[in-house]
């Protein structure tokens, strides 16, 4: 915890400088510190992303950043920042930020972190964007614009990959700059996201940001639109937030064309580094073929979407009885899934009609606009893969709006009160475990370890098996599905089970340089041998 506060302290002067100077050219979205923080945040993302194509994401990107943003942060003395607060609330953001930073030291316990989340950042900072890795992990396709953000401080200012809890801090200097105190609600919900770089949270806390200065009269549509293009390159599920911007912009300001140009940029940086890591705009939708050699097979993009739906049903029904359901099947089986999700689905539809008509009854354009927004998203969602995880942003969105009015000293009483009860279900895991069985993540929390009040709680395994086929030497995790301390280039095991279903596995493009990529090749008879005995071994050793 204490090098967690070492750690923000750095980062957040390094993002308001660098912020500071890139509103010269963007100009700032909400003003204050917390303005200039995520001015910093949206242009090292980008800056980074760029970077990406040509070199890793390492250490020696990370030291001449720090510099120059630490010298930006003294020549503009944003330090003075700081005395626009009155002494209660400095003391009521550092409570805060405390609350953040020890919650954030806890073991990660979210999978995706393991199995996703880390093994992109690993790759980043040892070769940047690589061609074609989605042949090599399908996972991996993703390349999240967070990750490449993380990647960017995960060399010496950041190496337990908490940049979450820095957005959590950034995010509680807006709510007091703009004293939209109901947003303090959402705070300890969020705190479940913060010891990993989960592009869930960003993308939530984001959102709100953007969608209280639209509510709150904010006319530079230019900012506004890059930002929500920002959002969903680093998840494409908030494509409700692109698409409320542009109805504003038809609807209640003035359209003008220029407004368009930054957000179009980024959209296009977005495409293009999907296109680089995956073959398609827009992972994992096969949509928009180019022709690109190192786009997935078609047989393993199948795989993928069968189990996107057997997602949906939380891995409760096989593929082929999911095709059998009539829509009243399908409705009522996701409505009835065993556990959580299932009351999870029905407030969230629940939600959604309670929204409507709320919208509805006060005739106001911009919550029009906004429930019209998240309509169109939610049936995209549910026509793919209706997962909770995928329209959790709908619920926070909802409930700022329906209680956009909350007062300060009551949002501050249910932050403390909610804050105890995330801290003590982090600490003291049991709880959960035994009153919600059903909540899955809960059975990898670990609970408080007295060292993590210095030192962030991470684990290390480093056990692993190294195999070849054709001109691919790689390594797999032993005895542990993910791959998250594993040498590269590392695939997971049930990634080589569905290559070798379609009969394929990857390939170097060059296999002196790991750079140029990677590419499917259809497996020789005796290469389908050679996989088949790996696939043996694996299965041995994970018994």
């Amino acid at each position: 915890m204490m090098l967690l506060l070492f750690s923000s302290v750095l980062i957040l002067s390094v993002l308001a400088g660098w912020g500071k100077v890139m509103e010269n050219f963007f100009g700032s979205l909400t003003g204050g510190i917390s303005g200039s923080i995520s001015t910093g945040i949206l242009g090292l993302s980008l800056i980074w992303t760029v970077l990406a194509f040509f070199i890793p994401i390492n250490i020696y990107v990370e030291i001449p950043f720090i510099l120059a943003g630490i010298f930006f942060f003294f020549k503009k003395k944003l330090h003075l920042e700081f005395h626009h607060f009155s002494k209660k609330d400095i003391f009521l953001i550092g409570g805060i930020s405390l609350i953040i930073l020890y919650s954030s030291s806890f073991y990660p316990y979210i999978l995706d972190h393991f199995g996703y989340y880390v093994p992109t950042i690993k790759w980043l900072t040892e070769y940047g964007l690589v061609k074609g890795i989605s042949n090599l992990d399908f996972t991996l396709g993703q390349m999240s614009v967070w990750h490449i953000f993380q990647a960017g401080f995960s060399g010496f200012s950041d190496p337990f990959l908490r940049i979450n809890a820095i957005l959590l801090i950034t995010y509680t200097f807006y709510i007091f700059e703009k004293k939209i105190w109901v947003q303090l609600c959402f705070i300890p919900i969020l705190l479940l996201f913060s010891q990993s770089p989960s592009p869930d949270l960003p993308v939530i806390t984001l959102s709100l940001i953007i969608l209280n200065e639209i509510m709150t009269g904010n006319k530079n549509i230019s900012l506004l639109f890059a930002y929500a293009v920002f959002v969903f390159s680093i998840k494409p599920t908030m494509i409700w937030l692109p698409l409320l911007v542009f109805l504003c912009s038809v609807f209640i300001f003035k359209p003008n064309y220029k407004n368009w140009i930054l957000g179009t940029g980024i959209l296009i940086l977005f495409f293009i580094k999907n296109i680089w890591t995956f073959g398609y705009p827009v992972f994992p939708v096969a949509i928009g073929d180019f022709g690109f050699t190192w786009k997935p097979n078609p047989e393993v993009l199948k795989i993928s979407s069968q189990y996107a739906l057997q997602k949906t049903y939380d891995m409760q029904y096989s593929y082929e009885e999911i095709q059998k359901f009539s829509f009243y099947d399908a409705v009522r089986n996701w409505f009835t899934l065993e556990g959580i999700k299932s009351k999870i689905n029905l407030i969230f539809i629940l939600s959604l009609a309670v929204f409507s008509v709320f919208a509805f009854i006060k005739k106001k354009k911009i919550i029009s606009l906004v429930c019209i927004s998240l309509l169109i998203k939610s049936i995209l969602v549910l026509a793919f893969s209706a997962q909770y995880r995928f329209f959790l942003d709908v619920f926070f969105v909802i409930a700022f709006i329906l209680f956009i009015h909350f007062s300060k000293k009551k949002s501050l009483a249910f932050f403390f009160a909610s804050s105890v009860l995330v801290i003590g279900t982090l600490s003291f895991p049991n709880f959960i475990r035994q009153y919600i069985p059903s909540f899955r993540p809960g059975n990898f929390m670990a609970g408080l370890k007295k060292e993590q009040l210095y030192e962030p709680s991470t684990y290390h395994y480093n056990k692993f098996e190294t195999f070849k086929t054709g001109n691919l030497k790689f390594n797999v995790s032993k005895d542990y599905p993910f791959n998250f301390d594993t040498s590269l280039p590392a695939i997971s095991a049930s990634y080589i089970f569905d290559d070798a279903k379609a009969g394929i596995f990857p390939q170097y493009i060059d296999e002196k340089n790991i750079k140029k990529g990677f590419i499917w090749k259809k497996l020789t008879p005796d290469e389908k041998k050679e996989v088949q005995n790996i696939i043996h071994i694996i299965k041995n050793t994970n018994k």
